[in-house]
């Protein structure tokens, strides 16, 4: 369907009444104040479409974890709805069904405005269904009808302007007649009445009994009766005080039938009769979803429902939580924590000793820090999942050998800075001096200013030197922890967190195509 098309059966379907009451008057001459703009009208084709690829796409990227007994009627199915959008859901399809000579062509004609059905005195008069479009053409959905290309004709043309937009997406149908002697007729019937979208019954007042319309057909179709319309034609023929009784005895047959809630008119293609009633009948159901859209809507639903046990029922992400507790038992296995204290003590000393090496991390702890994790992530998955992302995670020997080169590679810091150290041994030394002038001084009666003087500049140098040194140790023990750190956490987000997510998004994919 157009674009068009589809905004004027939006409009149709849900444009609001707008009510004035207690407005002011428009000031003359002034600008037109701007409503919002709406939305473009999305048609059911389109929305079906999306959920078929949604659900083809899913089970494309989850070839191990659906499993074929499930994936493969689901494919099969996808691809009969595919069929089926093919021909389009757009269109309504309303076929009038009828026996021999109740004037379903003629009423054809009168509803098309078109004189293009058959209508003629040598019965059965129509032979072929013919079929009448308004809109986009129906040509794919008319050749799956049945319907020969010469029997068709299109309304909504350039000569219609707009007299025809509100039926823009209605097929009607002009059946061969339910009651025919030639039996490719029949079959006709039979085929057309579960594919159409409203069945329009046309009933002629001498044959509005016939068996072989209520057993026949009527009787069957107790569960379609809010798609069906009983048209008894030729009203004009009839008297009025035999109209009411006519009317009345349709409506005691139809509730024998089952079929209590079809709505009944009587009309006449001569003299219009109701033919407008029955227009905007037409009108509402071209406003609604077709069968085609219902049935295509309602497959896609149960395809849906069987694929739903293969995803878990809640939202499943990598956290961060237990992806730092695997950092932190990489970096204690690594021995990089022990490495930092050794930093931390040593650099503080005057006389550092050697520091801490790390060492390769050992195999069991690296596996039990990768199965708890495994454990937490895939916790509600389904099994398959969990099993896809234990595939695609790495492997704890890898994780073991890219966490000890990881932390191997970072360097240590020097064991001494010499600005510290001169400032510590200067001070020393200052000290040691001004003692020995002082003693001297006391010996030789000298001075004893600049002693202690010495003195107390070499205990100020030796004390900032002692904490300068410690404060040099806290940081270059943090700078390594963190170092450490950053690498086992892009080791840990390369080999875990991003394939678990990707596995996870496919999951996601799937929970949203089955509607979870």
């Amino acid at each position: 369907m157009t674009e068009s098309a589809l905004r004027r059966r939006s409009r149709r379907a849900s444009s609001p009444t707008v009510s004035t009451a207690g407005r002011g008057a428009p000031v003359p001459g002034s600008a037109p104040v701007p409503g919002p703009v709406p939305a473009p009208a999305v048609g059911p084709a389109v929305v079906l479409d999306e959920r078929l690829n949604s659900l083809r796409a899913a089970l494309d990227s989850c070839p191990t974890e659906v499993p074929a007994a499930l994936g493969l009627p689901a494919r099969k199915s996808l691809d009969a709805v595919a069929e089926r959008l093919a021909l389009g859901v757009d269109h309504t399809v309303v076929a009038l069904f009828g026996g021999t000579g109740s004037g379903k062509s003629s009423l054809f004609n009168a509803l098309t405005k078109l004189q293009f059905a058959d209508v003629g005195a040598r019965r059965p008069t129509t032979s072929r269904a013919a079929a009448c479009s308004w809109g986009d053409d129906a040509n794919a959905l008319l050749t799956f009808l049945g319907v020969d290309p010469s029997r068709r004709i299109r309304r909504e043309s350039l000569l219609d302007a707009d007299d025809q937009d509100e039926l823009a997406g209605l097929v009607l149908l002009d059946v061969p007649d339910y009651d025919s002697v030639t039996t490719a007729h029949a079959l006709q019937v039979d085929r057309l009445v579960p594919l159409t979208d409203v069945l329009v019954w046309v009933l002629d007042p001498q044959k509005y009994a016939d068996s072989a319309l209520h057993d026949g057909y009527l009787r069957g179709l107790g569960a379609r009766q809010e798609d069906m319309l009983v048209l008894v034609n030729q009203i004009d023929t009839l008297p009025v005080g035999g109209r009411d009784r006519l009317l009345e005895d349709v409506d005691n047959l139809l509730v024998a039938d089952g079929l209590a809630g079809v709505t009944v008119l009587p009309v006449s293609a001569v003299r219009g009769d109701n033919l407008d009633a029955v227009r905007r009948i037409l009108v509402d159901r071209v406003s609604r979803e077709s069968n085609a859209a219902r049935t295509a809507s309602a497959e896609l639903d149960a395809i849906a429902l069987r694929l739903r046990p293969t995803a878990a029922v809640g939202r499943i992400e990598v956290e961060e939580e237990p992806l730092g507790e695997v950092v932190e038992a990489l970096i204690q296995a690594s021995g990089a924590r022990a490495v930092a204290d050794s930093v931390r003590t040593g650099l503080a000393r005057a006389l550092p000793g050697a520091l801490a090496r790390p060492e390769p991390p050992a195999g069991a702890a690296v596996a039990a820090a990768r199965t708890r994790w495994l454990t937490r992530v895939t916790q509600g998955l389904p099994r398959a999942w969990a099993r896809s992302i234990e595939s695609a995670v790495a492997s704890a020997d890898a994780l073991a050998a890219q966490t000890a080169e990881a932390v191997g590679s970072v360097a240590l810091p020097a064991p001494r800075s010499t600005a510290i150290d001169l400032a510590w041994w200067g001070g020393l030394l200052a000290v040691v001096l001004g003692l020995g002038l002082g003693g001297a001084a006391l010996v030789t009666g000298g001075s004893l200013v600049v002693p202690p003087l010495l003195v107390l500049v070499g205990i100020a140098l030796a004390g900032w030197a002692a904490s300068a040194r410690r404060r040099r140790a806290a940081a270059e023990a943090e700078t390594y922890a963190g170092a450490v750190r950053a690498r086992v956490e892009s080791i840990i987000e390369r080999g875990l967190a991003v394939p678990a997510r990707q596995v996870l998004e496919r999951h996601r994919a799937l929970q949203r195509a089955v509607g979870l």
